[in-house]
């Protein structure tokens, strides 16, 4: 099988720097991104066209996590300052300035649980800390996750049914936790370098990690009836000749997306464990992500960001 993608739209106010970070949301017309000129863009998905945006925060944006509603943006900068931001309203909900707090870490990935009420964050010590997400008591630490290992974090992302947390670390291994009893449950050591990208499948039972070391590999994440981890790394996808950078996983599971230095986007068949679409972009692609609506083909459309700072829409070809 294969797929193409057609390019449907730019952005009509790029972001002066890299795109770091991107998300179309569960609204379906907004995308939102981040970039490392210090500004967060809430876009119009049909359009292109600025919706709102904020001023520049004084350092690059590094992570951004949106709530499955596709009401709250959780986003970071390189210095560890996380905002909650209200995309209905414009408002900012809650600032933490995690640099400043005595005993604690600059985070640098952040995550917002799809139940609500926490966030996940990751930084030098390659811990996951668990913060309030409510406007009262945002940034307030509820918990500690110790990985063991005290590698820089640079990834963590909560399960759709937030029911876990997963941590990737510069040296390659991953680690999940579960977020009731807050233990360790499964680790694996699938890469050889940094993995930079984690997504979950809708169903919260696989995990593809995108790393350094040119490869994206799909985990079996489930446990068993008698509480042990399932087979972990059940598929090795490769192609991409540099640094997988971005990933993301559809809607309905069938297909996922990577976006490499290579200057390519991917797009997977998990069942077939094969490349079925490559996309050249102008540069380096930090960020993708799928449109989330059910509505849309079977082979969906998708949201790109990357060097030259310029949100790109795609769309399968002959999709309406």
């Amino acid at each position: 099988m294969s797929l193409a993608y057609v390019h449907v739209a730019d952005c009509t106010e790029p972001h002066g720097d890299a795109v770091w970070d991107i998300s179309w949301t569960a609204k379906d017309t907004a995308t939102i991104s981040i970039s490392a000129d210090g500004t967060i863009k809430r876009w119009s998905s049909s359009s292109g066209q600025v919706m709102r945006s904020l001023p520049a925060h004084t350092l690059g944006l590094v992570s951004l996590s949106v709530s499955p509603d596709g009401r709250h943006a959780l986003y970071n900068g390189v210095d560890g300052t996380t905002f909650l931001w209200d995309l209905e309203s414009g408002e900012i909900l809650g600032k933490h300035e995690s640099f400043a707090r005595q005993g604690a870490e600059p985070s640098w990935s952040v995550s917002l649980n799809p139940k609500g009420g926490t966030y996940a964050a990751t930084g030098g010590s390659g811990n996951v800390t668990i913060h309030s997400a409510e406007p009262e008591t945002f940034g307030e630490q509820r918990a500690v996750l110790q990985s063991g290992r005290g590698k820089f974090g640079m990834r963590c992302s909560h399960s759709p049914d937030g029911s876990r947390v997963a941590l990737s670390v510069e040296t390659g291994q991953i680690f999940i936790f579960d977020l009731a009893s807050n233990a360790l449950t499964s680790t694996y050591t699938s890469h050889a370098m940094a993995v930079r990208s984690l997504s979950w499948s809708p169903d919260s039972q696989l995990l593809l990690s995108a790393s350094e070391d040119k490869r994206l590999i799909l985990h079996d994440v489930r446990m068993t009836s008698t509480g042990r981890p399932s087979s972990g790394a059940v598929a090795s996808l490769t192609g991409h000749s540099s640094w997988v950078l971005s990933s993301d996983i559809s809607l309905d599971g069938r297909l996922a997306l990577s976006g490499s230095a290579d200057k390519t986007i991917k797009v997977w068949d998990l069942a077939a464990r094969a490349a079925v679409s490559t996309v050249a972009d102008t540069g380096e692609v930090w960020a993708v992500s799928w449109q989330p609506s059910s509505a849309v083909a079977s082979s969906g459309a998708f949201v790109s960001g990357g060097e030259d700072g310029i949100v790109r829409w795609w769309k399968a070809a002959g999709t309406s």
